[in-house]
Formats: C-alpha cells, sequence, structure tokens
C-alpha cells in the first residue's frame, strides 16, 4: 500500500471521519498530531498551502483534506492511489 500521511488534531470530526476511512479501507497512516504545535501547524501548511486539518499525502500526492478524501471515495479513485 502507498505511504499515507495525515495531519489532524484530536479535536477535528473531520480528522476522525477522515481516519475511519482510511482504517475501514484497511490502509495505515503516519498520524501528525498539530495540537499545541504551531511549529508542525506551520510546516503542514508551508507544504499544503492550507492551515486547516485534516491535510492528508497519499505517496507524494497531497490529496487535501476530509472532503476531498471523500470525492475520491465517491468517484472510485481512492482505491487505485491506496494500492
Amino acid at each position: 500500500m502507498a505511504k499515507v500521511i495525515i495531519y489532524c488534531s484530536n479535536w477535528c470530526p473531520f480528522c476522525v471521519r477522515a481516519k475511519t476511512l482510511l482504517s475501514n479501507k484497511g490502509a495505515s497512516f503516519e498520524e501528525i498530531s498539530v495540537d499545541g504545535k504551531p511549529d508542525v501547524r506551520a510546516q503542514m501548511a508551508k507544504k499544503a498551502g492550507r492551515t486547516s486539518v485534516p491535510q492528508i499525502w497519499i505517496g507524494e500526492l497531497h490529496v487535501g483534506g476530509c472532503d476531498e478524501l471523500f470525492a475520491l471515495e465517491r468517484s472510485g479513485k481512492l482505491d487505485a492511489l491506496l494500492a
């Protein structure tokens, strides 16, 4: 499977939804919490061009956030990216 990285917060319902979808797909992922870590959030924002969480990468592809992840699932493209 492709390497998945998700920047997230413990208090974010969208992060929970994204991680649940990935888990249900059997995808393992590296979770990087931004809670109380402004330097980590800044690093994420520089890479993603966004400050909101979650921010998700599958391999080298920046997927975006929860909405974009679910859009990939609805379009049938998520499984191929995770493979």
